[in-house]
């Protein structure tokens, strides 16, 4: 016996639906744009976004950490350009939307320089959580 399916159900299958409607206008955004150069060695510029959302009333909160395979806390990166020099991305406040980056020189917290092997980069916007991106560290 064959069965049809439906286009809805074809649709939904396919991950084209959207729990706000057929077709949203807004599919999420990623506000992490990676890091480059990616592999690196010894150091990486990490760019991410942020938008008019993310400003609405309120200042913009961002913290990046970098974490290891067993999601511990390695790092936190540098802010560039928009914060003076040595600041850490850690609850750092933006002015506004637009595209910024961080610098990581591929030591611990500790100043230690990090072993070769994939690292997370994880972003927090205003308390919200953003999917990790990948790194990879070479020696």
């Amino acid at each position: 016996m064959r069965r049809a399916f439906g286009v809805g159900v074809v649709l939904l299958l396919l991950g084209v639906l959207s729990p706000d409607g057929l077709f949203a206008q807004n599919p999420p955004r990623s506000r992490m744009r990676g890091n480059y150069p990616n592999p690196f060695n010894p150091t990486t510029t990490i760019q991410f976004e942020l938008f008019e959302e993310d400003f609405r009333g309120k200042p913009g909160k961002v913290t990046i950490f970098i974490l290891n395979q067993l999601q511990q806390l390695v790092a936190i990166p540098t802010a560039l350009e928009s914060h003076p020099n040595g600041t850490k991305v850690e609850n750092l406040t933006y002015p506004g939307p637009g595209v910024y980056e961080a610098y990581w020189d591929g030591t611990d917290r500790r100043g230690r320089k990090v072993a070769s092997g994939v690292y997370f980069q994880f972003m927090v916007v205003n308390g919200e959580r953003q999917p990790p991106k990948r790194m990879v560290v070479t020696k």
